[in-house]
C-alpha cells in the first residue's frame, strides 16, 4: 500500500475547448450551449497525478507501434479486486476490451442466437438494451421494483414468470447505473438461483463496483459460489473509478472453460487486439496507486450528493431523490413537477436550471418522469449546479 496522500477535487480542468463529448455535443442534444453539463457519465475532475505521471514516461521512448497488454497491468487489477473486493482472478481467465458495451455486443454475439431472448432490467443503461436490438436479440424486460424505502430492488417472481427457453441471457448491472443500488447478497441470490436453473449465462457489469458508500459492499456475483463463476462474465475497468473512459480499456473475466472458448472465438473475430501502449501504463498505474485516491474520492462525491440531497429535501414537492449506495449518478424523481410530457421536463431543466442532464425515459420506460443528474464534479462546479437549480425551483414554487 501507497503511503497516505490527500486529493483535493475543490477545482478541475476546463474541458469546454476540448473534445469532450459532453461539452461538443451541448448545442446538438440541448439546443444551446449555454447550459452545464451533467449527463455523460465521466467525471469533472483531473485524471490522478500518478496516472499521467506514467504517461509521460511511457512518452519518453519514441516507438508506439503494436503492443501485448503486459501481465503486470493485468496483476494490477488482479489484486485490486482481490483488495477491494474480495475476489481472486487467474490472468488466464482475462481478456481485453476497450469498453464494457464492447464485452457486453461480443458476449451476446458469444452466447446467444438471432431470435433468442435476452433479460434487461430497467430502467436501466441504454446500451443494455440497445446491444440485444441491434444484434437481432429480443429484450425480456424484467422491471426493477420500488420498496417501501423508495429504493429498487429485484421483481423475481415477474422474472420467473417471463422466461421460457428460448431465454439465454441476463445483462446485469452491478452496481446499478442508474437507480445506485448496490445489491445485496440475498438479492444476487435470488438471481443466481433463476439463472442457473434455466441455464442463462449471466453478463455483469461491474464498472462502478469502486464507487460504493458508507457500509454497502459490493458483491462480484461470480464470488457467490462455485457455481456463479460457471455462467458469470464479468466485466471490469478504470473508466469511472479514475475518470480514464478516453483511455479506452476494460476487462472481461471468464472463469467457466466453455464459456471462454466461445467467448474467445467471437473476440478474436472481432479483432479486439491488445490496445495502446499508452493505455497499458495508465491502467496499471491506476491500480497500483490509486487507493488512497479512491478513499478520497469517495468522501467528495458523496459530499456532493449530500449538497443535492439537502435541496431536493427542501422542494420535495417537485424532486424526490433516489436513495444512492454507488455511483456517481443521482436519479430524480420528479414527476412531482406534474409535467405532462418528458418533453417538458427536460425542457425545465435546461431553459430554467440551466443545466444538461439524460432524461430518465432513456433508461426505458421505467424512467418515465425521473431524470439523472452526474454528481461527479468539482466541489466548484457542484455549487453551481447547486445554485442554478435552486433558482430554479424557488422560481417555480414562487410562481405556482
Amino acid at each position: 500500500m501507497e503511503k497516505e496522500v490527500r486529493y483535493s477535487f475543490k477545482h478541475s480542468a476546463c474541458r469546454k475547448d476540448t473534445n469532450a463529448e459532453k461539452y461538443r455535443l451541448r448545442e446538438k442534444l440541448f439546443g444551446t450551449k449555454d447550459i452545464e453539463p451533467v449527463w455523460v457519465a465521466d467525471m469533472d475532475l483531473d485524471t490522478p497525478d500518478f496516472v499521467l505521471k506514467a504517461v509521460k514516461k511511457r512518452l519518453e521512448h519514441p516507438v508506439f507501434g503494436y503492443e501485448e497488454m503486459p501481465k503486470s497491468a493485468y496483476m494490477a487489477q488482479i489484486q485490486w479486486l482481490y483488495r477491494h473486493h474480495g475476489i481472486k482472478y487467474e490472468i488466464e481467465d482475462m481478456f481485453y476490451s476497450h469498453s464494457v458495451v464492447a464485452s457486453m455486443n461480443a458476449a451476446i454475439k458469444a452466447f446467444s442466437n438471432e431470435g433468442d431472448k435476452i433479460i434487461v432490467q430497467t430502467p436501466v443503461y441504454p446500451p443494455f438494451f440497445h446491444s440485444v436490438t441491434n444484434l437481432g436479440r429480443e429484450v425480456l424486460n424484467n422491471p426493477l421494483k420500488k420498496d417501501t424505502y423508495n429504493s429498487y430492488t429485484f421483481d423475481i417472481e415477474d422474472l420467473k414468470s417471463k422466461i421460457d427457453q428460448n431465454t439465454k441471457m441476463l445483462l446485469l448491472c452491478s452496481p446499478h447505473n442508474p437507480v445506485g443500488r448496490v445489491w445485496r447478497r440475498d438479492e444476487l441470490e435470488e438471481i443466481l438461483d433463476v439463472c442457473l436453473e434455466h441455464n442463462i449465462v449471466v453478463f455483469s457489469d461491474e464498472i462502478h463496483s469502486d464507487l460504493v458508500y458508507g457500509k454497502n459492499k459490493h458483491i462480484p456475483f461470480a464470488s457467490l459460489n462455485d457455481r456463479a463463476k460457471e455462467i458469470t462474465v464479468s466485466t471490469y475497468g478504470v473508466g469511472k473509478t479514475f475518470n480514464m473512459a478516453g483511455f479506452a480499456i476494460s476487462t472481461i473475466v471468464i472463469q467457466n472453460a466453455a464459456l471462454k472458448e466461445k467467448f474467445k472465438k467471437v473476440h478474436s473475430e472481432i479483432h479486439f487486439a491488445e490496445g495502446s501502449s499508452l493505455s497499458h501504463v495508465a491502467f496499471e498505474a491506476a491500480y497500483k496507486q490509486g487507493d488512497s485516491w479512491l478513499v478520497d474520492l469517495k468522501k467528495h462525491l458523496y459530499s456532493n450528493y449530500k449538497s443535492l440531497d439537502d435541496l431536493c429535501k427542501k422542494y420535495p414537492e417537485f424532486i424526490k431523490l433516489t436513495p444512492i449506495e454507488a455511483t456517481y449518478l443521482a436519479w430524480l424523481d420528479c414527476r412531482g413537477f406534474g409535467f405532462k410530457s418528458n418533453r417538458k421536463l427536460r425542457e425545465f431543466f435546461v431553459d430554467e436550471a440551466k443545466l444538461g442532464l439524460n432524461p430518465g425515459i432513456s433508461f426505458g420506460r421505467a424512467g418515465d418522469g425521473y431524470m439523472r443528474l452526474n454528481f461527479g464534479v468539482s466541489s466548484d462546479k457542484m455549487s453551481k449546479v447547486i445554485s442554478q437549480l435552486e433558482a430554479a425551483l424557488k422560481n417555480r414554487k414562487k410562481n405556482g
